[in-house]
C-alpha cells in the first residue's frame, strides 16, 4: 500500500469532504445515455458510493495510509492533514513477500508460513476478519503492489489442480502476487491486476474464476506515456501517416521507479509497454521503451516521445512529446473506478476476463495467447459504454 493506494485512500476522503474534485474519474464524472437522456455513470448504475467504501490492505511495512501518504509527497501535507482520521484509520497488514521476485525491496512486515497455500489461507483468514470487523457485505481486491520479476506460463499454471499442488510443493514458479489473487478468487472476490505481473494472466486462474463465478481483470494501469500512445497511435492512423519509429523513455524517482531499476522487473514492464502500438497501427514499427531510476523526481513522471512517421510521397516529419505528469494521480481514479465497476459486475452475474474494462489498462488480458486486444483509447471507451447500456 504505497504511493498509490495512499492516494486513492486519502484522495476518496477528500472528495467525501468536498474538499477536491473527482477529476481523472470515469464512473463520476462521465455521463451515458440512458432513454434519452445523459445520466451520470455513477447514478445510471446505481454504483456505490464513495462514501461507503472501507479500505484495508497488505504491505511490507507496519505503516498507517496518513504516514504513507506524508512519506511518498505524492499529495501537499495540508491535504494529507484535512484527512488524518480517514488515512490514519487505515493500518497495513502484514504482506506475501519474498524478494526473490522483486530484488528492490526488502519487507520488514511479511507473513511466515509452511508453503504458498498457507499464506493464501492466512490472506483469506484477514479478508474474513476484515469483513465482519467493518460489516462489509461485498469486498475488491486491486493489486498496486510492485512490478514482480518477468515471468512465463509453465506447468504449473495450467490448470488448477497443478496450482494447487504447486502452491503446496512451495514452486519457485508461483510469485506473491498469486497468492493474493488464488485468495480473492477463492472466496469469490474480484481481482483487479494494476501490474503488467503473470498474476491472474494463466489457465489456472480462468478456471478458479470460472468455478467461483468471479470477474477478474487487468493488466498494467494505462496512466501516463502509454495513454498518451494510445491516443496519438490512432490519429496517425486514421490519416495514414506511415510510423517509422517510436522511442519513449521515462524518468520518474517513487519506489516504483527503484523496483523497475531491475532488469528482471523492468522486463515485465517492458513487456506490457511494448504491446499496445502494432494492434493500432496494423503494422509494428520500431519501438523503443526505457526506463530510468531518478530519485529527485519522486513521484512526477516524465515521459519523452520520439515519433518519426513519413507524409504524403514519402516525406520524413517527427513529432516530439513531453509529458510531465504525476504517476499516482493518474492512477488513483482508475483504481476507484474499476472497483465499483468490478463490485457492479460481481452483482450482474459476470465472471472471468471483463474485456469491457480494458480501457483502464495498459496491456489488456485475453482468454488465450494469439487473442489481440484493442489497445486504442477510443474503441475501448466505445466497448465500455456501449456494454454499461446493456447492464442498466
Amino acid at each position: 500500500m504505497g504511493a498509490i493506494t495512499s492516494t486513492v485512500i486519502a484522495g476518496a476522503a477528500a472528495i467525501n469532504k468536498g474538499i477536491a474534485p473527482a477529476l481523472g474519474s470515469f464512473t463520476q464524472l462521465s455521463e451515458i445515455e440512458v432513454k434519452g437522456k445523459r445520466t451520470l455513470v455513477k447514478d445510471a448504475l446505481s454504483l456505490t458510493s464513495f462514501k461507503d467504501l472501507v479500505f484495508g490492505g497488505w504491505d511490507i511495512e507496519d505503516i498507517t495510509m496518513y504516514q504513507r501518504a506524508l512519506d511518498c509527497k505524492v499529495l501537499e501535507k495540508d491535504l494529507v492533514n484535512q484527512v488524518r482520521e480517514e488515512t490514519e484509520a487505515v493500518r497495513t497488514m502484514p504482506a506475501v513477500f519474498d524478494t526473490k521476485y522483486v530484488k528492490r525491496l526488502e519487507g520488514s512486515f511479511v507473513k511466515k508460513g509452511k508453503n504458498w497455500m498457507d499464506l493464501a489461507e492466512q490472506v483469506m483468514k484477514d479478508i474474513e476478519n476484515f469483513k465482519a470487523i467493518n460489516k462489509l457485505e461485498r469486498c475488491v481486491m486491486i493489486w498496486n503492489g510492485s512490478t514482480e520479476i518477468y515471468m512465463e506460463e509453465t506447468a504449473v499454471h495450467k490448470s488448477l489442480k497443478s496450482f494447487e499442488e504447486g502452491m503446496k510443493n512451495n514452486s519457485p514458479e508461483i510469485a506473491p502476487s498469486m497468492i493474493y489473487a488464488y485468495a480473492a478468487l477463492k472466496m469469490g472476490i474480484p481481482y483487479i491486476n494494476g501490474a503488467p505481473n503473470l498474476t491472474i494472466d494463466f489457465p489456472a486462474m480462468l478456471e478458479l474464476a470460472e468455478l467461483t463465478q468471479t470477474p477478474i481483470m487487468g493488466k498494467d494501469w494505462k496512466t501516463g506515456q502509454t495513454l498518451i500512445k494510445t491516443v496519438l497511435a490512432p490519429g496517425l492512423k486514421v490519416r495514414n501517416l506511415q510510423v517509422e519509429g517510436w522511442y519513449s523513455t521515462n524518468i520518474l524517482g517513487n519506489r516504483d521507479g527503484l523496483v523497475l531499476d531491475d532488469p528482471s522487473s523492468f522486463k515485465t514492464k517492458e513487456v506490457s509497454k511494448l504491446s499496445v502500438l502494432g494492434s493500432i497501427l496494423g503494422y509494428e514499427p520500431y519501438h523503443k521503451v526505457t526506463i530510468n531510476y531518478y530519485p529527485p523526481r519522486g513521484d512526477n513522471k516524465e515521459g519523452w516521445d520520439n515519433i518519426d512517421f513519413n507524409g504524403f510521397l514519402g516525406y520524413p516529419m517527427q513529432l516530439k512529446v513531453d509529458f510531465l505528469c504525476r504517476d499516482s494521480i493518474l492512477a488513483a481514479p482508475l483504481v476507484l473506478d474499476t472497483a465499483l465497476l468490478a463490485d457492479f459486475a460481481k452483482q450482474k452475474g459476470e465472471k472471468g476476463i471483463q474485456k469491457w474494462l480494458n480501457f483502464f489498462f495498459k496491456s489488456p488480458q485475453v482468454a488465450k495467447k494469439g487473442d489481440i486486444p484493442i489497445h486504442d483509447v477510443f474503441e475501448q471507451h466505445h466497448v465500455l459504454v456501449d456494454k454499461l447500456k446493456t447492464m442498466i
